[in-house]
């Protein structure tokens, strides 16, 4: 042999199972399952408080431009309003979001839509229709119920020019509280 040249050695060989690449997939399991219960433990998972929106504010302005708004005029102790829309123009729509004090949804919306339209997109496309609810002291006497196989409820009316849309996962008895106090008197 030269200077130059040197002896190349073989690489070590080692054993290769179906058993042995099982095992190993195991292992490996067992570590990614060990590290989520890991990160799972000490994660920080404390609920995020919902900031109330102001919807009173939203009411005023649209009212003073000429837009009839079905809203309620405060909502029952410890509920939160957590969204807001207003949709000004030729078609104008209104909706609030709402939290109840058990943390279950109710929206109000207000459009000059199909009521088709609006309980498709806030109920279900395949609502069932119910019964012909009186409300009394309600800003219209008859609501429609609607219900779904999710276990959503809603009542809906004709108010003026508008469909009123009461929907959500909350009890029809929440539901019916806001269609009780729904007015469209001025804000202020």
């Amino acid at each position: 042999m030269s200077d130059q040249q040197q002896p190349v050695g073989r690489a070590g060989r080692y054993q290769r199972s179906i058993a042995g690449g099982v095992g190993s997939l195991v292992v490996l399991v067992v570590v990614v399952l060990a590290f989520v219960a890991f990160r799972a433990f000490f994660r920080d998972n404390d609920a995020v408080d919902v900031e109330p929106v102001d919807y009173l504010a939203v009411v005023a302005p649209a009212q003073e431009a000429g837009i009839r708004v079905v809203y309620p005029p405060s909502l029952p102790e410890g509920w939160t309003p957590t969204s807001v829309d207003f949709v000004p123009g030729e078609r104008p729509g209104f909706g609030v979001g709402m939290l109840t004090d058990e943390d279950l949804f109710v929206g109000l919306r207000q459009a000059d839509e199909e009521l088709g339209t609006l309980l498709e997109t806030y109920v279900d496309a395949d609502a069932v229709k119910g019964d012909v609810v009186t409300v009394d002291g309600a800003i219209v006497p008859e609501w429609q119920e609607w219900s779904d196989a999710g276990g959503d409820h809603a009542y809906s009316a004709t108010v003026g020019d508008s469909e009123v849309l009461v929907y959500g996962s909350a009890p029809t008895e929440d539901l019916l509280t806001v269609v009780r106090s729904l007015t469209d008197a001025p804000a202020g």
